[in-house]
């Protein structure tokens, strides 16, 4: 793969430098302090600012957003944000509340970026499932993204969105080929639900990544928020005690630090 550049801007927001390419996904720039509802009787508040002021990013070719009705995966500054993006990419049903000609995608559809003097990038939806069996119609619809461009060796660069592990989230692996797997972690829950999680663990991230087999692991979606569970000092836990090669594909981005890959 051609060097891959990547930015962590704190919890899923993420900008990723590819194949001329300057795209951010999930974005979140309001300041914290702020408790936000996300119905049913569940809420957050966000404890940490991003590493990078929604002023600060520079230009963007591209927005990804897993889902635009969580104010944890897109907020008031990130909303603000989306007009200056050339495309926006999001759930069939987001993109009909977004409007401004979003691109709607459902489970496994494909878009094509393009641009002038730019190569052609494909971005492909996968499956997500937020939450419990049976707790779509509370939660709706998420997806996450597959990125592929020409030059690309090893495989996609794929990013899971707010999902747990589920068969949906499987078939990425009988599907695709893994080069980089971001991975939505925290093992979010609510007191409302007990025990019931939202998103990932780090144990369901190992079992994934013995599935995909993917050469570098970036966890995000840990931090910065009341619901995250689990830290990175309990995801570090975790890996330590997998197998050497879970291990030593993990890769911390520090927040605010363009990392090349």
């Amino acid at each position: 793969m051609r060097e891959v550049a990547i930015t962590h801007i704190g919890g899923p927001t993420t900008l990723i430098e590819a194949a001329g390419w300057r795209i951010l996904t999930d974005p979140t720039f309001d300041d914290p302090g702020r408790t936000y509802r996300f119905g049913w009787g569940t809420s957050s508040r966000k404890l940490a600012g991003p590493s990078i002021a929604a002023g600060e990013v520079g230009p963007i070719d591209a927005m990804l957003v897993t889902h635009d009705h969580h104010d944890d995966n897109l907020d008031a500054a990130g909303r603000a944000l989306l007009p200056s993006a050339g495309v926006v990419v999001t759930t069939a049903s987001g993109a009909a509340r977004l409007g401004g000609g979003a691109r709607g995608l459902a489970d496994w559809q494909t878009t094509v970026l393009e641009a002038p003097g730019k190569p052609s990038i494909e971005i492909t939806a996968t499956p997500c499932r937020h939450g419990p069996p049976l707790s779509h119609p509370i939660v709706g619809d998420v997806i996450g993204f597959a990125v592929r461009w020409d030059s690309q060796e090893n495989g996609v660069l794929w990013i899971s969105g707010d999902t747990v592990l589920y068969d949906g989230v499987r078939q990425v692996a009988d599907r695709l080929t893994v080069d980089t797997a971001i991975l939505h972690l925290g093992g979010v829950q609510f007191p409302v639900t007990g025990p019931l999680r939202y998103t990932m663990t780090a144990r369901d991230a190992i079992e994934l990544c013995g599935l995909l087999r993917p050469r570098t692991v970036i966890p995000i979606h840990y931090e910065g928020w009341a619901h995250f569970k689990e830290g990175r000092d309990a995801i570090e836990r975790a890996f330590a005690a997998a197998p050497a090669e879970f291990r030593d594909s993990v890769v911390w981005l520090p927040l605010g630090t363009r990392t090349a890959l």
